[in-house]
């Protein structure tokens, strides 16, 4: 009994350790036979098995092709059975996939984020008007806003109009109109507002019910 004990120094690589060492064993046996029939029923015996293990998974597009696919990869390769799809290859699973782009945008205004520069795109597109007139002070509203964010102490109107001719590429212009941005303490406490809404609706109540107990329905 002592001379049949294995250490796991001693064993074989698992190659998908999920499926553990009884179905590595399985495949080392089906690799072993010489017989190409008995091979091809140990090998489909094998599937039954990996399948039965993941039962949650029979519903998923493709099941019993990524089993054969997993049963080739548990071998190493080296197991030769008619599968009834494709067999994959070893360079094709060690094949690295390819980088995915993505994009990098360095503005010049961090605090602004990226939307704004959509937003001015996007009204750079629309017709001359009033709906574009009010598009163009809604985003110099939303740009002093997210100065306030990071900049809590004050804001200066030009500031923000100097900002939005620049970002539009000298497209729009807002230096030389009459009107003013919403004041910057009703953007702050707008947002106060909304963020505090749920806590400050909702106060607790600490009163007690002082009824007499005797006027109580007794059933």
């Amino acid at each position: 009994m002592i001379y049949d004990l294995e250490y796991n120094s001693e064993r074989s690589k698992l190659f998908i350790p999920e499926y553990g060492r009884h179905i590595q064993k399985m495949v080392e046996h089906a690799i072993s036979l010489e017989d190409d029939k008995e091979r091809n029923e140990v090998a489909k015996s094998i599937i039954a098995v990996m399948g039965n293990l993941n039962p949650h998974l029979r519903d998923v597009p493709d099941f019993q092709h990524k089993l054969w696919d997993q049963l080739f990869i548990i071998s190493d390769f080296k197991l030769d059975v008619d599968s009834p799809y494709p067999k994959p290859s070893r360079e094709k699973l060690q094949e690295h996939p390819s980088p995915l782009e993505y994009p990098q945008n360095f503005p010049k205004y961090r605090f602004y984020g990226n939307n704004i520069k959509r937003m001015i795109d996007a009204a750079l597109e629309w017709e001359d008007g009033d709906l574009k007139d009010a598009l163009v002070f809604n985003i110099a509203n939303h740009m002093k806003k997210c100065y306030l964010n990071w900049n809590r102490d004050t804001v200066d109107d030009k500031a923000i109009f100097e900002h939005l001719y620049e970002l539009s590429d000298g497209q729009i212009n807002l230096k030389a109109k009459e009107e003013d941005l919403t004041e910057a303490s009703d953007l702050i406490k707008g947002s106060n507002s909304k963020r505090y809404s749920k806590t400050s609706t909702s106060k607790p109540t600490n009163k007690k019910n002082h009824r007499n107990r005797s006027t109580r329905k007794r059933y």
